[in-house]
């Protein structure tokens, strides 16, 4: 699973972007400001009017930037609070597309030459499912860590047209909600395709992995939610989780 560093770091990059807005802004206002008084002194209404309306434009700004620092800071306290174990009707698209994000600020956090294409396709219609949130946000992030770390290896040696990508996409059939996970990484050799989901079975040198995350992770989605998790591995490779509507 995802390390407390590499979350941390993905969580700080997301506060940081619109910290960074609140604080351009400000100081933006602060020297209109300054431009409002001399043009009050000298008694031009109309720029000082004009002046007056960017200001409020900014306060507009920096209001919208720091609900989207709270939204981001009430979400993962929600998110790192013990599980319940309760479902609750959860909106899986913002829960996918938010540990896309924080799995790759967090690997970047460590290795800043890392760049990768995030592609997603998230079905607009896709209803709310009854879920552990907590339990799938883990499962992604680390399915989406896995994927990342793929192509980061791969970027290693494929030379430089390589464009290490990940995609993550939902959609829904036959009563199932399916979230599909996909990069395109060296792809899972076939010899080792059923020992994946086996506990403490790893590809990954000493120290770098657990061996843990995808058998806590069948145990959620299969055990837990009466969903699957498949492997589908061609050029890359891909996690298709399955999990019911009802």
């Amino acid at each position: 699973m995802a390390s407390l560093g590499e979350l941390t770091a993905g969580i700080a990059h997301e506060i940081q972007n619109p910290l960074n807005f609140v604080n351009n802004f400000s100081e933006v206002s602060v020297e209109l400001l300054a431009e409002l008084k001399e043009e009050e002194e000298k008694g031009n209404k109309e720029d000082v009017i004009a002046i007056a309306d960017d200001l409020t434009q900014n306060l507009e700004k920096i209001r919208h930037h720091g609900k989207r620092a709270d939204a981001i800071v009430k979400g993962m306290l929600q998110h790192s609070r013990a599980t319940s174990g309760q479902k609750v009707p959860t909106d899986l698209n913002a829960l996918a597309d938010e540990y896309l994000r924080l799995a790759y600020h967090g690997l970047r956090s460590k290795d800043k030459e890392f760049n990768a294409e995030l592609i997603t396709h998230f079905d607009e219609k896709l209803p709310k499912v009854n879920v552990v949130p907590q339990d799938i946000g883990r499962v992604l992030l680390n399915i989406i860590n896995n994927a990342f770390y793929a192509t980061q290896q791969k970027a290693k040696t494929a030379g430089p047209d390589y464009k290490p990508t990940v995609e993550v996409s939902t959609s829904q059939a036959g009563g199932q909600v399916i979230i599909s996970v996909k990069d395109n990484g060296p792809g899972i050799p076939d010899a080792i395709k059923d020992k994946i989901m086996q506990p403490f079975f790893t590809t990954k040198p000493t120290g770098e992995g657990t061996g843990l995350g995808l058998s806590l992770s069948y145990d959620i989605i299969v055990k837990a939610h009466g969903g699957a998790i498949d492997l589908v591995s061609s050029s890359g490779a891909g996690f298709i989780i399955s999990l019911p509507l009802k």
